[in-house]
C-alpha cells in the first residue's frame, strides 16, 4: 500500500471502526484512546499522542467535527477543517485509527469501542474525565498526561493575530 493509501486507511467511520476494534481486541492488541479539537497541531498534541499511544498497542483518535468544535469553542473555530485536521493526524507515525464525531463529547464513540486505555491531557481529574466511568466499569485505566506548558491552540492563534 503507498503511503497516502495508508495515511487514508486509518481514517474510519464509526462502523469501520468498531470493525478494525474488534479486530484489534481478537488479536490481543490494547487499544488507547484519546480525543479532541487537534485545531491546529502542535507541540503539546504530539506530545500526548506519543505519550498515549505507548500505553497499548493501538492508539484510536476521536476528533471533534467542525460543527462541535464550532460550538465548543465558538464561531471563529475552527481554523482548520475537520477533514484536514483527520488527514494530520493520520499521518502521524504513532496512530493507528482516526474517527470523526459530531457530539459535544466523545461518550458514544468510547462505548462504542471500548477502549482497554482512556487518556486525557490537562489538569483533569479522573471523575471529570467523560466515558472513564464506563471504561473502568468494563476493566479499563484512565491516564491523566499533563500538558506541555505553553502550548495551546487559543495561544497560537493570539500570536499570530499580534503579527
Amino acid at each position: 500500500m503507498d503511503k497516502l493509501n495508508w495515511i487514508k486507511h486509518k481514517i474510519h467511520t464509526r462502523e469501520t471502526l468498531l470493525r478494525e476494534c474488534n479486530g484489534w481486541r481478537i488479536k490481543g492488541r490494547k487499544i488507547v484512546f484519546t480525543n479532541g479539537c487537534f485545531d491546529i497541531l502542535h507541540h503539546g498534541h504530539l506530545d500526548l499522542l506519543a505519550r498515549a499511544a505507548s500505553l497499548g498497542n493501538v492508539l484510536v483518535v476521536g476528533v471533534n467535527t467542525d460543527a462541535s468544535v464550532k460550538r465548543l469553542k465558538g464561531p471563529s473555530r475552527p481554523v482548520t477543517h475537520e477533514n484536514d485536521r483527520a488527514f494530520q493526524l493520520a499521518s502521524l507515525l504513532c496512530t493507528d485509527a482516526i474517527c470523526l464525531f459530531d457530539e459535544d463529547t466523545p461518550e458514544a464513540l468510547i462505548e462504542l469501542i471500548r477502549p482497554d486505555i482512556l487518556v486525557k491531557g490537562g489538569d483533569y481529574t479522573i471523575d471529570k474525565i467523560v466515558g472513564a466511568p464506563f471504561v473502568q466499569q468494563h476493566g479499563g485505566e484512565v491516564h491523566i498526561i499533563p500538558f506541555v506548558e505553553g502550548y495551546s491552540t487559543t495561544s497560537i492563534i493570539d500570536r499570530i493575530q499580534k503579527l
